[in-house]
């Protein structure tokens, strides 16, 4: 199908067990090579829009697609090789904290693997390489032996960002990837999504409790509040009042993860 979405939610609704809404009727579309920026207080429902996308979590109703492919209905190796195209950087870095930089990376090639050759860490010479290449993209080519949790929060960061390189997916999902972050930690680390985005043409998607930082990266920009969408637009046509209103001014109490 020419000029297909590289994401498109049609009617999705998730609803928790404790009957908590975490979305309602959100029909979205996001094209390949954007990269769209998702603002709205905690608990807003952008962290459940994430999770959802790439199947972290299962919706209530409707259909998500990924260039095309229903993840919602996809099992087994269907799934696993959706779930290839799609590389996740979480908040907290999500990195083995007693692994070296390289193991971490090479983990973005988990997937192309059989489980036992991962195991026993038999990756091959080009995956090693490529790995290494990753590193030096986000400056980290000389931290590759050492260990995960001996480097500072961003430089983790940027280890996450190397294994999504290493991964090679269409599409990167950040949730609150500077959250935990200073402000020139965060803006370091937005670049390297934006090389990913612009240089190797992946699409993202990200959620950020920086409007600044939304502003600064961001091409477009989707609001939400309470679980639905409430403002989808291009950045650079989006007044300052349309943030105000998204987060009723509150846009600096939303410092943390979102707990839903």
């Amino acid at each position: 199908m020419a000029n297909q979405p590289m994401i498109q939610l049609k009617d999705v609704t998730k609803v928790y067990d404790n009957g908590t809404v975490g979305l309602k009727d959100i029909n979205l579309e996001i094209d390949k090579g954007e990269f769209v920026v998702v603002v709205g207080l905690s608990g807003a429902g952008k962290s459940t829009l994430l999770r959802s996308i790439n199947r972290l979590q299962d919706i209530s109703e409707g259909d998500i697609l990924i260039d095309g492919k229903s993840i919602t209905k996809a099992k087994g190796k269907d799934l696993r090789l959706i779930r290839r195209d799609i590389g996740m950087i979480f908040q907290s870095f999500n990195l083995v904290k007693r692994s070296s930089v390289l193991r971490n990376v090479l983990t973005g090639r988990v997937a192309y693997y059989p489980t036992w050759k991962t195991t026993f860490n038999l990756f091959s010479k080009e995956d090693k390489q490529k790995a290494y290449e990753a590193l030096q993209r986000v400056d980290l080519a000389d931290k590759v032996y050492t260990r995960a949790d001996q480097l500072s929060g961003g430089q983790q960061q940027r280890v996450a960002i190397a294994r999504v390189l290493t991964q090679n997916p269409k599409i990167i999902l950040a949730d609150e990837p500077t959250a935990s972050l200073d402000p020139q930690t965060s803006r370091r680390v937005m670049h390297d999504l934006k090389m990913l985005n612009e240089e190797y043409g992946m699409t993202v998607l990200a959620n950020l409790h920086s409007v600044e930082l939304a502003r600064e990266f961001g091409d477009r920009v989707i609001g939400v509040r309470a679980g639905q969408i409430v403002y989808d637009g291009k950045m650079s046509e989006t007044p300052q009042s349309v943030f105000d209103d998204i987060y009723g001014g509150k846009k600096d109490v939303e410092m943390g993860a979102e707990n839903e």
